[in-house]
């Protein structure tokens, strides 16, 4: 299976009483299926899986598997804390039609989650797994991060396929390329590190930015891949600033508000996270205009 390309985290709609909003996800797969990005991972942090009943889950991975595109692979978000759980929702993914599960670190009881007790979970949720597995870094969030010499032995294993590395470090992702094989997939997960990341040999992104402005973040990818560096790089210097205001300083909520000046169906965020101030607001409208001046409403009608 190939992964390169650029993936959004989607994000997860929610209607004004609160509850998930499957009509607005919808909305928003179906204008994905116009643009370039390779395909979708659901319920991942982007899309607030911590915050979602495992009611909510499955509508939104029934949603998405159902709307998206038959040339876009999807890939599912399926870590939980225990093992016995996680490899649960992973076989209910590769039953809806999933082609990979994304896997995060275990978190809560970090003091005692060492090397050893990640590598022992992964390998039982691979050897469980009837689609193959990603692992996910995200130590912003969780606190543990995957160091280069765990990935190296877990992709050892045949069903563990590559990583989502959200650490945004390039120096720990060029010791992960250096010590996995070629056929081992690494992603990147912060839009700062895209250009770097790919020059060093990463596969593709998974972002969030990606999902208020997919036409740049694979364009990016596209004039980078065909050799067209300084254009490219460029063109990266501008999704670091957009991805830092956007998605560094305001979170979600930054994501959602951009997504909807840009005819996508983003909305607020479920509490305890918060929406954003009309000063934030203001701010983002000055950036978006001036990243891309005719990005209101530019994105596939």
């Amino acid at each position: 299976m190939d992964l390169s390309g650029i993936f959004p985290a989607l994000t997860t709609p929610y209607d004004d009483d609160g509850s998930v909003s499957l009509s607005d996800l919808k909305h928003n797969i179906l204008l994905y299926n116009k643009t370039d990005l390779a395909g979708f991972v659901v319920l991942g942090s982007t899309g607030e899986s911590v915050l979602l009943s495992q009611a909510e889950m499955e509508g939104v991975l029934i949603t998405v598997k159902e709307f998206a595109a038959k040339d876009k692979k999807v890939i599912a978000g399926c870590g939980a804390e225990s093992t016995a759980e996680t490899i649960a929702r992973v076989k209910r993914a590769a039953e809806l039609g999933y082609d990979a599960a994304l896997v995060k670190t275990p978190y809560y009881y970090k003091p005692y989650y060492k090397a050893e007790a990640q590598i022992a979970h992964y390998r039982r949720v691979a050897d469980a797994s009837p689609v193959p597995v990603m692992l996910y870094s995200v130590p912003i969030f969780t606190g543990v991060a995957l160091e280069a010499s765990d990935v190296a032995t877990l992709c050892e294993h045949p069903n563990i396929i590559g990583i989502k590395d959200s650490s945004g470090n390039v120096q720990r992702l060029a010791e992960m390329i250096a010590s996995t094989p070629q056929t081992f997939q690494i992603l990147v997960g912060a839009a700062a590190t895209v250009f770097p990341s790919l020059t060093l040999g990463a596969r593709g992104a998974i972002l969030a930015l990606a999902c208020a402005l997919p036409e740049k973040c694979c364009a990016m990818y596209q004039l980078q891949r065909n050799g067209q560096l300084d254009l490219a790089r460029e063109l990266q210097n501008v999704l670091v600033r957009a991805s830092k205001s956007i998605v560094s300083e305001m979170g979600i909520a930054g994501v959602k508000f951009v997504m909807d000046q840009r005819g996508y169906r983003g909305g607020q965020p479920r509490l305890p996270l918060l929406p954003l101030e009309e000063w934030h607001k203001k701010r983002l409208i000055g950036l978006l205009a001036s990243v891309e001046p005719a990005a209101v409403g530019a994105c596939p009608s």
